[in-house]
């Protein structure tokens, strides 16, 4: 699994890939940016994670963006919810932090919180 480059990522991401880097977390190394699993978005069961990590292990980071996230349509959150249902299968635990949060003055802590397996998402727990 490759890491596919900060130019991908998007405003929130750059939060989070920062703030690892700044926590001595090393790219391609501690995590991986935009990471495939299970054969990528074109694949039934397929998904790109924002963030997966091998130290911590069983460790995934999920950006939720406000708009495609909450308010389209109602939002991703089946998708959401099922994509960290599958990595719980393969032993991964998948943790949300939301845009908002990220854009706000204490966007370090939720990304700590998140790296210590705490959820603070509006999606919770589970939904």
């Amino acid at each position: 699994m490759t890491d596919r480059g900060l130019g991908l990522a998007t405003a929130p991401e750059q939060v989070v890939y920062n703030t690892l880097v700044r926590l001595h977390y090393l790219p391609g190394e501690d995590f991986e940016l935009q990471s495939v699993r299970f054969g990528g978005r074109l694949d039934k069961g397929g998904q790109v994670v924002d963030f997966f990590f091998h130290n911590p292990p069983g460790l995934a980071v999920s950006v939720l963006g406000e708009y495609f996230h909450y308010q389209l349509r109602g939002g991703s959150r089946f998708t959401d919810l099922a994509a960290r249902v599958e990595l719980a299968g393969v032993g991964t635990t998948l943790i949300f932090i939301d845009e908002v949060d990220l854009m706000g003055p204490r966007a370090d802590w939720f990304v700590e919180e998140a790296l210590a397996f705490r959820y603070h998402s509006r999606l919770g727990r589970g939904g």
